[in-house]
Parts: structure tokens; C-alpha cells; sequence
């Protein structure tokens, strides 16, 4: 308790770096950021930044690079990434800013990223779908994890499919993403021996259009995988960083 006192005394260490230490989370009027998740849960916060203001966006945003040394944030429009870059030219000039469609990361130059011995493979049935996947990617190039990305090769093309076997087989773990009737991560779960992580994507139309057929699809696969809520990138990648975690403790 004195080290943190003295440090923030000598201008070493800032309030919210100490409330970090002290509580595990940074209290602003923008929320609360858990700045201890990573240690707890293996994954860090993201901030969700779909019904925030820019403000709230860049502030919670600037806790987490101040805490953390980098922050995640999906769903971000233009206006909040936007916001986003014109406050750090200023506060932390020298951060980069990492954008993949609504995803975006920001690196403080003293981060030093982890490396995890394991490859996620992601694959999408579609050009629309790659959003979402980009979401799950930016999560696995976070932990370290190496991408093996694989896009548009849903189902109504067979062939494109199977053409990419051998790289599916390749990877210690998959994510797929597919909107329609959701039938890719079946298929493709139906030919390795490797975790399937599906992800149904809001992409089609009319009846289940929404989202609705592609997860109710995937939650009735005859092959085993296992199924994430619609659009979650996020969870997805999550959940594919805490197997490749488990993969790389067991090959070092």
C-alpha cells in the first residue's frame, strides 16, 4: 500500500493505475473497467461500444491503455473511432490504433503482446459475414494466438469447402461463422477432429433472416460443435484464446 502511495506521490504511477491494483477495476464516470480480468479470467475486458457515447468511448478507452496497456473495443461506429483517434494524438500520441470493419484495438508502445504456441482457424461462409469474424480474429491475434483465416467458402459451393480441408485440420481450434441457414459449421465439424466453435451471423433474409435460422441450425447440428449467440465475435475468439492457452501449457 505505501509503494503504490509514494509512487503515485512521485508522479510514477497514476490514481487509476493504483485503484487498479488496489480494487482490480478503474471507477470513472464513463463505468467501471475491470482491469484485473485478464489475470482472472484470461481474457481482457472489451469495451462495448454500441449505445455509448464518443466521450464514454474514448474515456473508458484511455482507463484501459493507462491500466492495461492496450484496449479492445467492438462495435464502434465512425463518430466514436473517429473521437477515439483525435483524443490520443493527444493523450497518448504515440498508442496505435488497429482497426478490422467495428473492432479496434489500441497498443501503448510499452505493451509487450503475449505469444501462445496454437493456431485458430477462422473461416466465414461469406463476404458478409467477415465482420464478425474479424471481431473473433482480433481477440486471437490479441493472446498471441496464430490466424489461419479462410473466407467465402459457405456451403452452396461445396467445393470450396472441402478444397480447404487439410487447413481446417490443421488448426488446434476453429470458429465459423455463417448466417443463412447455417449449415457450415456442421459440415466442417463433420470432417475433423478439431474443436468447432460456430457463429451465427445476422446475414439473409426473410424468414429467420436474422440470425434466427443460422443459430437454431447450428444448435441443431448432427455433428458436435459448440454454438455462441448471434454476432458474437467476441465470445467466440474468447473461447477459442482459453483452449489455445490450454494447448500451449501442454506442449511447453
Amino acid at each position: 500500500m505505501r509503494e503504490l502511495l509514494e509512487a503515485v506521490a512521485d508522479g510514477s504511477m497514476s490514481p487509476a493505475a493504483a485503484e487498479a491494483e488496489l480494487n482490480g477495476y478503474v471507477t470513472s464516470e464513463a463505468g467501471r473497467f475491470d482491469a484485473a480480468r485478464q489475470q482472472r479470467r484470461g481474457i481482457p475486458e472489451a469495451i462495448f461500444a454500441d449505445g455509448k457515447s464518443a466521450a464514454q468511448v474514448v474515456a473508458l478507452a484511455e482507463t484501459a491503455l493507462e491500466t492495461t496497456g492496450r484496449a479492445l473495443l467492438t462495435r464502434v461506429d465512425d463518430e466514436q473511432v473517429t473521437a477515439l483517434r483525435t483524443a490520443l494524438a493527444d493523450s497518448n500520441p504515440e498508442a496505435t490504433v488497429e482497426r478490422r470493419h467495428s473492432t479496434v484495438r489500441v497498443l501503448a508502445p510499452t505493451y509487450d503482446p503475449p505469444e501462445l504456441d496454437a493456431t485458430v482457424g477462422i473461416v466465414t461462409g461469406g463476404t458478409v459475414d467477415e465482420p464478425v469474424a474479424d471481431e473473433a480474429e482480433v481477440v486471437c491475434l490479441d493472446a498471441g494466438a496464430t490466424v489461419d483465416r479462410v473466407d467465402d467458402i459457405g456451403v452452396a459451393s461445396l467445393a470450396r469447402t472441402l478444397d480447404q480441408v487439410d487447413r481446417f485440420r490443421g488448426a488446434d481450434v476453429l470458429i465459423v461463422a455463417a448466417g443463412r441457414e447455417g449449415a457450415l459449421p456442421t459440415v466442417v465439424a463433420g470432417l475433423v477432429d478439431t474443436p468447432v466453435i460456430a457463429v451465427p451471423v445476422d446475414s439473409g433474409y426473410g424468414y429467420g433472416g436474422d440470425g434466427d435460422a443460422a443459430l437454431a441450425g447450428m444448435l441443431q447440428s448432427c455433428t458436435v460443435l459448440s454454438v455462441v449467440n448471434i454476432d458474437a465475435g467476441f465470445v467466440a475468439g474468447a473461447q477459442a484464446v482459453l483452449i489455445s492457452r490450454a494447448i500451449d501449457r501442454a506442449r511447453s
